[in-house]
């Protein structure tokens, strides 16, 4: 019988997790940020399946002011916490342009999304990091490694083995618009990599929140208001909530990372979604679409690996 006193249950949790905290401080920043930028996908998914019930029953306008207002929201007992002060950012106006561009994105991808069949939405949303990645190197001048390049090539190839099948060509002047909406997105994301360079990944998400709820507004207003019930409230809540943890894990994932290095992660949204339609609404994939699930997974996992191998060990 060991005559040292068990550890009360908060304390050994914990230390279990400064453990793990210090396990990841040794992961190659790459690797970190590949996991990072994998986490904030699996968020994107399930707030993406939430809001598509959502915007059906409010609109889809009302739908992108609400989910960033309870963002906002939901960071009040935070600010109350730390103070204002904490939660200034360096550069206003960087902030403002970055929820400029980023809202500008939405209203484009909102406005197509009703005209345009699922699957070349979803291919559609695939040519992100290819933009993301020729951006870094264009204007944030990130070396574009031949290894980022294959992930991304073989990564993509895995999304036609999905949707290609189901690609039918219609959707016209709306499916130009939602195609428009992806390099938008892009900027967004490359301007929040820059943002990173001086600005808290909290900051950065709060700012979002404020700006994109701010210029989603007229857009809400445009149509009839439909108040949200109970039930919907708790969604919206949700969704905010999700939001904001999944935009938190992008910055920090730009933080750790250059942000050319994390984007083949991103077609691992295409599993997470795989996954969630089979498991909530019964959706059994075809034979292309586990295929196509092992390949992106397959590109991914190697570039982690390869990053981490590649990388100069700090002493």
């Amino acid at each position: 019988m060991s005559l040292v006193p068990e550890a009360p249950p908060r304390l050994r949790l914990l230390r279990r997790l400064a453990v793990i905290r210090w396990r990841a401080g040794r992961m190659d920043p790459t690797v970190r940020g590949i996991l990072w930028s994998g986490l904030a996908g699996l968020q994107f998914v399930l707030i993406n399946a939430v809001m598509r019930d959502l915007s059906i029953r409010l609109g889809s306008f009302e739908t992108q002011f609400l989910r960033y207002l309870a963002a906002a929201l939901l960071l009040l007992p935070l600010v109350a916490r730390t103070g204002l002060a904490a939660w200034r950012p360096r550069s206003v106006r960087g902030q403002f342009i970055r929820g400029g561009v980023h809202a500008a994105a939405l209203y484009l991808w909102f406005i197509a999304v009703p005209h345009v069949p699922l699957a070349e939405i979803t291919a559609i949303s695939f040519t992100g990091p290819l933009f993301i990645m020729l951006g870094a190197s264009l204007f944030l001048g990130e070396p574009m490694r031949p290894a980022r390049w294959l992930a991304a090539t073989i990564g993509m190839l895995g999304v036609l083995m999905v949707v290609g099948p189901q690609l039918r060509g219609e959707g016209g002047l709306y499916l130009l618009v939602l195609l428009a909406s992806s390099p938008v997105f892009a900027g967004s994301f490359l301007i929040s990599k820059a943002l990173t360079r001086h600005e808290r990944p909290a900051v950065i998400v709060a700012w979002q929140s404020i700006t994109v709820a701010l210029l989603s507004l007229p857009g809400a207003l445009a149509y009839p208001w439909i108040w949200p019930d109970a039930g919907q409230w708790a969604l919206v809540l949700l969704c905010g909530l999700l939001g904001s943890t999944g935009h938190y894990c992008l910055a920090r994932s730009y933080q750790v990372a250059e942000i050319s290095a994390t984007q083949s992660v991103k077609f691992l949204d295409l599993v997470w979604a795989s996954l969630l339609g089979w498991m909530v609404f019964g959706d059994v994939p075809a034979g292309w679409s586990l295929l196509g699930g092992v390949v992106i997974a397959g590109s991914t996992l190697w570039l982690a690996r390869h990053e981490g191998r590649s990388a100069t060990p700090v002493r």
